[in-house]
């Protein structure tokens, strides 16, 4: 018998979580506040916005990872949130996972409470009743991780979230997860530089899976970009979005080092 991986793990304490979390709150309740919570902010659109003159920046709110632990001790998710908009971020990232990531649902409120950018949830999400609790919180935008879900249930998180006029990110991070990611309408596509299992980064994956996504996909990539010179890096293969958190976490004025990283982008070719 193989050694679970990180991965292995999340699923099961997930599908316990979600199952808890559902006798709690009725599919009628959480439908009842996912009606009574915000207009959604458009993500996509902001994301895209952005990147036409220069870069578009998912500055994700984290305050820890299973591989680095904790990442910032003096952890508000409003003063950061604040930080991440001043330095020119186009639109946010708020894990609520707690048992991995020491996520909480109030951190995403509060974000989004604290600034008019749109939001995603950075969670582990398989079940459509997961979806409208997102849109309760107030997120913007959900993200279906294709490592961690099956093409039904995939098809059906993404039915959801249009049902709740919310965009999908979706996420991949090799070749056989682009391929089933077509059976997808959501235009925006996360190429993961993580190995979800390892959780080692490698910044080719997204070299050699964005010369292979479909040209009508607004491409973001994630995890392992530190510099404006990943960025550049990256802008080469005609990735012009990413979803950065650890690097500009771990700095003590996080808007400053917002702003560097997105201060001389390149410039966007035809």
């Amino acid at each position: 018998m193989s050694t679970p991986t990180i991965l292995d793990r999340i699923r099961a304490y997930k599908l316990e979580e979600i199952a808890a979390r559902k006798e709690e709150r009725s599919q009628a309740e959480i439908e009842e506040a996912a009606r009574a919570a915000s207009a959604v902010r458009p993500f996509a659109g902001r994301l895209q916005q952005a990147s036409i003159g220069g870069y578009g920046l998912i500055a994700e709110i984290k305050r820890a990872s299973p591989s680095k632990g904790l990442i910032r001790a003096d952890f508000d998710p409003p003063v950061l949130a604040r930080a991440y908009a001043d330095g020119g971020a186009a639109c946010l990232s708020v894990l609520t996972d707690q048992p991995s990531f020491q996520g909480n649902d109030a951190f995403l409120v509060a974000a989004r409470e604290a600034v008019d950018l749109p939001v995603l949830r950075k969670d582990f999400l398989c079940d459509p009743w997961q979806v409208a609790e997102s849109r309760a919180l107030g997120a913007d935008c959900i993200l279906i991780i294709m490592a961690f879900v099956s093409d039904a249930q995939a098809l059906e998180l993404e039915s959801a979230a249009t049902d709740w006029g919310m965009d999908v990110l979706i996420e991949v991070h090799d070749q056989e997860e682009l391929d089933r990611a077509t059976l997808l309408k959501s235009r925006l596509l996360g190429i993961n530089n993580r190995d979800l299992n390892t959780f080692e980064t490698d910044l080719q994956t997204t070299r050699n899976l964005a010369r292979r996504a479909s040209e009508d996909r607004l491409l973001v990539s994630e995890s392992g970009l530190r510099l404006p010179a990943d960025l550049a890096d990256m802008a080469r293969y005609g990735v012009r979005s990413f979803l950065i958190g650890e690097s500009l976490m771990r700095h003590d004025d996080v808007a400053t080092a917002t702003r560097d990283l997105l201060a001389n982008p390149m410039v966007a070719t035809l």
